[in-house]
């Protein structure tokens, strides 16, 4: 069986407030927020990350975000919406099952969506860019 909380809430055997549901989507209500209205668009595939999500699933999850991010910060009021994809366990992700963060954003709403800045050394910004078009190619 499978222990992703995310393909059971998928699959109806744990309990959740589902806002938008396709073939390939599921869009449910967050139960630990960021903001109040803070959704989670979960593709219903199993796939870790954006890279092993197939493209026509990764563009209809995107389709569902774009549509629902609009829904929410009408029916809200919020006067901005933060999308967030984490991918892999260094950049936050705790589930790895594909998943979109719409959070509505508000005036002083306290949250802090920031990092600090690094710079290049010298020569730095050409090489890295360099080698991520070598793997483009």
């Amino acid at each position: 069986m499978n222990d992703c909380i995310f393909c059971k809430i998928i699959e109806k055997q744990i309990p959740s407030t589902i806002i938008y549901e396709d073939t390939v989507v599921l869009g449910i209500l967050d139960i630990n927020p960021a903001n109040k209205g803070h959704v989670l668009i979960i593709v219903k595939n199993h796939y870790p990350d954006t890279i092993t999500t197939p493209e026509d699933e990764f563009v209809s999850v995107m389709a569902a975000t774009k549509m629902i991010a609009k829904a929410t910060i009408t029916a809200l009021g919020a006067d901005a919406y933060n999308i967030i994809i984490n991918n892999g366990k260094a950049s936050g992700q705790v589930i790895p099952h594909l998943h979109v963060h719409i959070v509505p954003r508000f005036p002083d709403d306290g949250l802090h969506l920031e990092w600090p800045h690094k710079k290049y050394a010298e020569g730095e910004i050409d090489e890295i860019a360099g080698k991520i078009r070598g793997e483009l190619e």
